[in-house]
């Protein structure tokens, strides 16, 4: 399949927005507290916020520069707010009223007129007119000025090289100078409307990016934790405008989105799974506008918790108590299917989204992502906390190392490990089931196969991958392979899906794959090719749902899926071999494309345009008889002329070992290992200098078909189509690959006219039938 990455628009559509579009601004805060901003009307935006501590500060963002959106969705980059004045209705509640201290402030950062960085703090109070919680306010940029006074000698605002405007919300009780923190004496929530928002005077509007990219097949995957800065319109528009439709899968991560309770002088995710304010308003009016625009959305729970939030015994540890934690910056942990508290949060925290898509008028479609046991990276598998021991009988043996051989105890523990995730699992599917009451809930299971399939820890499937999820545990399994896939470690990945089969036995048709994700932006020229491939990969092996994870990569590295070219009908082939014997009479012709240029001075320059060469035959001269006549009529009619191909068997070369004879296993060197890569072309060298020739071969007889490795010969493979030669295992790296093989040319009539004439072909004149080669993607 066809895809691009975009850096920036080239010629495609674009549309006008009004500068402070309300769908374009941002919200941030630092932790606990937690914000959201949604879109309330085309003029009009709503911030939520749940304040915990003093110093707590809310800010929504206008960029002058869209980091954000997808490079041919963005919109322009314009940091001139000279003669541009912001108009708005401001109106608030839980938050410092506009006449207070530490009230509501505009901080403008950008650059003064000598270039230096600088930033401005204008007090919003000064250019609003009405009352402190429900003013209209006009912000004339060049004529803004810094401070709380402006009728002393306050400093102007520059508008001419502005980078971001930062309104700030703040709480009752406000102190930033508090060092640590002091906890409010309880939460508060906080809400601001800007409505009748309007830009007006000089450069009041902004080009922005209008592709509507046609509809594909693939679907889009996106979470919580990395778009609860932006406002869902906004997130929508984009998958809309890069064509995915369908369903799509949303994460709705694992820091963000829950209540803080006090809990023994922490904030920790209150028990009863209660949703924080911002995201409850932020998942209800996302899914309320999927549903508008015809999205299904499938929300993702995973057994995964910020750390810092989540109950100590809430989390899985190992042996020597160590919790566990993931990778991420800062960290995660994971929680025990044995603590049954934990696993009631979860339960709870499900039955809040399913309502939320019932609300909304969506179906209910669920994800439980990822549920595991966690192992550390020196091998240590996380199965010993207070509530996990207690469940395996009090004193389990230590697994001090996954990678190490295990005796029939550790064995035993880790079965019974299984077990308890796939009760932990089954319990939840249930409660999602119970909370979509009568309408009809889909459940599905995500599986990294990465980590369960690790070679290295080959008895980790049994603690992570129970037989309890086999079909039909679950109504889809879903299957997401990154690391490998990225890492081209292709026999792994293809592995991993016969593995999964026979261990869990869902049909195809109830499956989807997942294709990402591209950690760092440096790594998108070399990761996007095989993400998106795999994509193809997965079509081809029958999987009937593809999801890409995730939009925030497919924005920053401007992936655009293009959707699939319609094929000819007519562009067939049909895998039958020419039937008729050629006689030496026959020829062949090889023809190679090159371009030579002849110099002032006589000089010659060539350039071959062609790596290989295309055959061309005459097979006329074999027909010997009025039968063999009627025969290649009835296959030429068959073929419909021109339009279908099919096999011929060229006399001249036909084997892998030298032109015409018996194929050995050592013939034609086709690949050198690397521990990773599977696959291999089946090709032919012609030439024995520094630059040989090679061809490739897309139609070998399957039963001649030998291979060896480093000498030897090796049956753990298969024959794809192509001539793709797929390896179970990988060979290692710098094994040398050689195979032998029999092979015919693919080839199509070269005209859709046979013009032969009984009294020519009664006096013994050979018709000529003209064939030429197709060239054929390998």
């Amino acid at each position: 399949m066809a895809f691009w990455l975009a850096s920036q628009r080239e010629g495609q559509d674009y549309d006008y927005i009004q500068r402070f579009d309300p769908r374009f601004w941002t919200v941030d805060f630092p932790r606990p507290m937690m914000a959201s901003v949604i879109t309330t009307s085309p003029d009009s935006l709503r911030i939520d916020a749940e304040f915990h501590n003093s110093d707590e500060l809310a800010g929504l963002i206008w960029a002058s520069e869209d980091r954000l959106d997808h490079p041919l969705l963005a919109y322009a980059t314009d940091r001139d707010y000279s003669r541009t004045t912001l108009r708005f209705r401001w109106q608030s509640g839980g938050v410092l009223p506009l006449d207070a201290v530490n009230g509501p402030t505009l901080t403008i950062e950008g650059r003064d007129a000598e270039g230096f960085e600088t930033s401005w703090y204008v007090r919003l109070w000064n250019y609003a007119s009405g009352q402190p919680d429900d003013a209209h306010i006009a912000l004339p940029f060049s004529a803004l000025h810094d401070g709380w006074d402006i009728t002393g000698e306050s400093a102007q605002v520059y508008p001419a090289d502005i980078d971001r405007i930062f309104l700030s919300l703040t709480p009752p009780g406000y102190d930033p100078h508090t060092d640590p923190a002091v906890a409010l004496p309880s939460r508060l929530d906080g809400w601001v409307e800007l409505s009748e928002i309007v830009c007006e005077g000089h450069r009041p509007m902004l080009r922005v990016g209008d592709v509507m990219v046609p509809p594909h097949d693939v679907r889009i995957a996106t979470a919580y934790d990395d778009g609860y800065n932006q406002t869902p319109e906004r997130v929508l528009r984009t998958i809309r405008g890069l064509g995915y439709r369908g369903r799509i899968l949303h994460y709705v991560g694992m820091s963000h989105f829950f209540r803080l309770v006090p809990n023994g002088g922490a904030l920790q995710a209150d028990n009863a799974g209660t949703l924080c304010s911002p995201a409850e308003q932020w998942h209800a009016n996302y899914f309320s506008l999927c549903a508008a625009q015809g999205y299904d959305v499938i929300a993702s729970l995973s057994y995964e918790l910020f750390a810092e939030h989540c109950p100590d015994e809430w989390q899985q540890c190992a042996h020597d108590g160590e919790a566990a934690r993931t990778g991420w910056d800062p960290p995660s942990a994971l929680l025990s299917p044995a603590n049954s508290n934990a696993m009631g949060w979860l339960q709870a925290v499900a039955a809040k989204f399913v309502a939320l898509q019932l609300s909304a008028g969506l179906p209910v479609l669920f994800q439980i992502g990822e549920p595991w046991w966690w192992c550390m990276a020196d091998g240590r598998i996380c199965l010993y906390d207070a509530s996990a021991v207690s469940a395996f009988g009090g004193s389990p043996p230590a697994i001090t190392n996954m990678r190490s051989a295990l005796d029939s105890a550790q064995l035993a523990l880790l079965d019974a490990a299984g077990d308890l995730l796939a009760q932990s699992t089954a319990e939840l599917t249930s409660a999602i089931r119970s909370a979509a009451g009568s309408a009809e809930a889909e459940v599905m299971l995500l599986a990294f196969t990465p980590t369960l399939l690790d070679p290295d820890m080959p008895e980790l499937r049994r603690a992570s991958l129970p037989v309890g999820w086999a079909w039909p545990a679950f109504d889809r399994l879903q299957l997401e392979d990154y690391d490998w896939l990225t890492g081209r470690a292709e026999a792994l990945r293809k592995t991993a899906y016969e593995t999964m089969r026979e261990r869990l036995a869902y049909p195809l048709a109830q499956q989807d794959y997942l294709s990402g994700f591209v950690l760092n932006g440096a790594d998108a020229d070399s990761f996007w090719p095989r993400i998106d491939a795999a994509l193809d990969e997965a079509t081809a092996r029958g999987v009937p749902q593809r999801f890409v994870w995730a939009l925030p990569q497919v924005c920053r590295d401007g992936y655009t899926r293009l959707p699939p070219v319609e094929e000819d009908a007519m562009q067939a082939f049909d895998d039958v071999l020419y039937p008729l014997a050629l006689g030496r009479d026959a020829g062949v012709s090889p023809e190679f494309s090159t371009s030579i240029t002849v110099t002032a001075s006589g000089h010659e320059r060539r350039c071959s345009l062609w790596s290989d060469a295309r055959l061309s035959y005459d097979v006329g001269p074999g027909i010997r008889s009025e039968a063999e006549l009627a025969k290649l009529i009835a296959f030429f009619r068959a073929r419909r002329g021109a339009a279908r191909g099919f096999r011929l068997t060229d006399p001249f070369d036909f084997s892998s070992n030298s032109m015409v004879g018996t194929p050995t296993l050592l013939d034609q060197r086709i690949g050198t290992g690397d521990g990773l890569t599977a696959s291999f072309q089946l090709c032919k060298t012609y030439g024995d200098l520094g630059d040989p020739q090679v061809r490739p071969i897309t139609r070998p007889r399957s039963d001649s078909v030998s291979i060896s490795v480093d000498g030897a010969q090796n049956t753990g493979w298969t024959l794809g189509a192509g001539g793709i030669v797929t390896f179970t295992n990988a060979p290692a790296n710098g094994a040398v690959i050689r195979a032998g093989f029999l092979f015919d040319v693919p080839v199509r009539f070269a005209e859709d006219r046979l013009d032969i004439s009984g009294v020519n072909f009664a006096a013994g004149e050979a018709p000529s039938v003209p064939l030429i080669e197709i060239r054929e993607v390998s």
